[in-house]
């Protein structure tokens, strides 16, 4: 089930609401400056009559804020528009295999995969933590240099077979001379659904919530 908030169509209410207070406030200012010129026109001296200059620097003043107005209230028309383009892109990927930066992935069936990228060859030490913090695997082993796979069957060190649901990586590695060796981690699944409440469409495989500018592949199904 894909999920809509109403986020976005609140901000754009309260922006649309904001723009035409600004150009009704615009309007009443206008008029009684307007008001106010006429009045001095009428009963100036004609002797010394007003600078028009001044009054002339305020007609600019008033174009300008409008210009203004009008330049926010495109933008804001351009930025929603932008954001529902977004989230009709985010609907795409709903059925596909993604692949994304990121450490926690879904067990599911007695399996959770993370794809593991080493700067160089090195000794790693590779801990699993459930959703609660609490470690319940690690192992050492050696990594090559490059991307490779890591796949948990969901056994714990006791040999507890565990059930399905989220868990995170993390690793610490080091070369033969003890120099730490970066090794980033990388997430595979299905998504089931798109949560669209936030600034940012994320997207969800099973409970890992994976932000759609963490993709880096997409495959459709049967492809």
């Amino acid at each position: 089930m894909t999920t809509v908030g109403s986020t976005s169509s609140s901000s754009s209410t309260s922006s649309t609401s904001s723009s035409s207070s600004d150009k009704s406030m615009l309007a009443n200012n206008f008029d009684q400056f307007l008001l106010l010129l006429t009045t001095q026109l009428k009963n100036q001296n004609p002797l010394d009559p007003l600078d028009t200059n001044q009054f002339t620097q305020q007609l600019v003043q008033f174009a300008s804020v409008e210009q203004q107005i009008k330049t926010n209230t495109q933008l804001t028309s351009l930025l929603a528009a932008t954001k529902a383009s977004t989230a009709t892109n985010a609907l795409n990927f709903v059925g596909s295999t993604i692949t994304a930066d990121g450490a926690t992935a879904h067990l599911s069936n007695g399996s959770a995969t993370w794809s593991l990228n080493a700067a160089k060859a090195a000794q790693a030490t590779i801990s699993v933590k459930n959703s609660s913090g609490d470690e319940v695997y690690s192992l050492t082993k050696s990594l090559s240099a490059g991307a490779q796979t890591f796949t948990w069957d969901g056994t714990s060190n006791s040999g507890v077979k565990l059930g399905d649901g989220d868990y995170t990586i993390s690793v610490s590695a080091k070369d033969t001379s003890g120099t730490g060796v970066t090794v980033t981690t990388q997430i595979q699944g299905v998504v089931d659904s798109v949560d669209l409440t936030s600034d940012v469409p994320m997207l969800k495989i099973g409970g890992v919530s994976v932000p759609i500018n963490n993709v880096l592949t997409m495959r459709k199904s049967g492809t």
